[in-house]
């Protein structure tokens, strides 16, 4: 059996509504635009939505509409995705990382309040493979040292801490629609606020600077081509349409998920420690115990994909990516949580349709992998 590590949920709905477009001349600035923005701002409980063309561009608009710039620290976390970081970057700011908390795997809220420095701006937590943050403990110290907090929430579209959608609970917050998330636009993102300066630099920048009502040729201010087609608009609008629908099938595959890796020695599937909060699955990823080293994970990854199993190490840390090394010097060892969980994590097969029986032969793979890559290990110490 071959098993993708991933699969965007595309049925006749969604084709037809973009045929609806394609059919029509409005391809892009058209009516789906603002009727996708709409439905994107009531699934995070704000007043305004502003459609980009990636989680990327969002999180760029909302660190410019902050006024973030030389000399400015952003607090934000080394275990994600590196478009978290790089849009500090975009505009010369510095990302300032702390280590995450090692069940969650998000920001740890202590070690946030201890990097503040009085060149500290704003934080920016990361709801990691759709599990919401300690925002209220973020929330206080950004209150505490006046920061602004801009939620990426660009894995975690549904999510909800304390009863409020993430993306709300920061000064803006932002999705992502790449085919590899909960629902897809095909490329795609969205910053979500309810800050009305916020949204009116946002729709701005991403139509090359132009404000409300002004010619096609006059610009205001340095903007940027990250306007979203209506071809895109349409999917996302079809998608969003059973959101509810989607993120309760994702569920369903985590349960299952959980049920089967809870008996396989060596293995740790996700926690849920944060009780007030609901998760939006993205991805499943569990970590081997911490008897295993990355070569152990790297075996097992290479067992389960000779099986057909597509996995990934999810994620590797940002600090040591190149860029971060040559850049800022940092090395092995900087943030030792986030490294030792980075080292043991494996991102199973995980996607809407996934089925009981995809499922199950996963398990059955990493059960084989997990046990006889760590019956050659122990045999080997026990002969050196």
């Amino acid at each position: 059996m071959r098993v993708r590590l991933s699969s965007p949920d595309v049925n006749e709905s969604d084709k037809a509504a973009v045929m609806e477009v394609l059919n029509s001349s409005a391809l892009s600035l058209g009516p789906k635009l603002p009727e996708f923005e709409q439905m994107a701002a009531e699934v995070a409980g704000t007043r305004h939505a502003i459609a980009v063309n990636s989680g990327t561009s969002g999180l760029h608009l909302c660190v410019k509409a902050a006024g973030l710039g030389d000399g400015d620290e952003v607090i934000t976390t080394p275990f994600s995705f590196i478009a978290s970081a790089n849009c500090i970057l975009y505009e010369r700011a510095t990302p300032v990382f702390v280590d995450i908390d090692p069940e969650t795997y998000n920001l740890d809220p202590k070690l946030v309040e201890r990097a503040i420095t009085s060149r500290t701006k704003a934080i920016l937590p990361v709801h990691v493979f759709g599990r919401p943050c300690n925002m209220r403990a973020l929330q206080r110290i950004a209150v505490k040292h006046g920061l602004t907090i801009i939620e990426d929430s660009c894995e975690a579209i549904g999510a909800s801490y304390r009863g409020k959608p993430v993306g709300s609970l920061g000064d803006a917050g932002v999705f992502a629609f790449y085919p590899n998330k909960q629902i897809t636009t095909g490329e795609g993102g969205v910053v979500v606020t309810n800050s009305d300066d916020i949204a009116r630099q946002c729709r701005s920048m991403r139509n090359q600077g132009r404000s409300d009502g002004a010619e096609w040729l006059e610009h205001d201010v340095l903007g940027y081509n990250y306007r979203l087609s209506d071809i895109n608009c349409a999917l996302g609008i079809s998608q969003l349409a059973r959101l509810t629908e989607v993120l309760e099938a994702r569920r369903r595959n985590a349960a299952a998920y959980h049920q089967l890796v809870s008996d396989i020695p060596g293995v740790i599937p996700p926690t849920a420690r944060e009780p007030q909060c609901s998760i939006s699955w993205f991805v499943y990823v569990v970590r081997l115990t911490d008897d295993c080293g990355r070569e152990t994970r790297d075996e097992v990854l290479a067992f389960l994909r000779a099986r057909g199993v597509e996995c990934k190490n999810y994620f590797p840390p940002i600090h040591l990516q190149p860029l971060y090394r040559d850049r800022f010097r940092y090395s092995e060892g900087a943030f030792p949580i986030t490294e030792h969980v980075a080292e043991r994590t494996i991102a199973l097969p995980f996607f809407t349709r996934l089925s009981e029986g995809q499922i199950e032969y996963v398990c059955s793979s990493l059960k084989a992998a997990v046990t006889s890559v760590r019956r050659r290990v122990l045999v080997a110490g026990a002969y050196n």
